[in-house]
């Protein structure tokens, strides 16, 4: 077995109308939610073994936060450009590509694809993973490169307003 967590990036700012979008930081909210996301993981004691994230500014932070919470090294932070403006077949690449010594692994990114992924995993149905939310999926595989479509089970689904 696998587990996948998959998180949405905490509530970004529109406040600076000049930045590009992979720009956008966090605005208070978000520096808000992602602690509190990353103490309901150390809570439940889930640690993941990687953590993968878009490079985009609201994601990376999301991750450096989530990670500081768990102890997490953040120098072990890895960044990919297949998690920023994709599709469900570039998260298939991207977990495919995890290495099997990992038995649990994080992608902080960015919807409507993290929900699109989470549901294409499983067989249950998110009609949205909120900012900062997480969906928990244990995966019935023993290599990251036997992901498929519906290998799946939702585990948890937790985001700042159900905390």
């Amino acid at each position: 077995m696998k587990i996948l967590y998959l998180v949405r990036h905490a509530k970004s700012s529109w406040k600076d109308q000049s930045l590009n979008d992979i720009e956008r930081p966090l605005n208070k909210r978000g520096k808000r939610d992602a602690p509190a996301m990353g103490h309901f993981l150390k809570k439940k004691n889930i640690y993941p073994d990687i953590i993968i994230s878009s490079p985009a500014v609201r994601a990376a932070v999301t991750a450096k936060i989530i990670a500081e919470n768990l102890s997490y090294p953040l120098n072990r932070i890895k960044y990919s450009d297949d998690i920023y403006d994709v599709d469900t077949t570039s998260l298939f690449k991207v977990v495919k590509h995890i290495k099997d010594k990992y038995d649990s692994a994080m992608i902080t990114g960015h919807n409507p694809v993290l929900t699109n992924f989470g549901n294409a995993l499983t067989n249950s149905r998110v009609d949205n993973i909120p900012t900062c939310g997480i969906l928990g999926i244990e995966l019935a595989i023993k290599s990251w490169l036997n992901i498929t479509e519906n290998c799946g089970t939702v585990i948890f689904f937790k985001f700042p307003k159900n905390l």
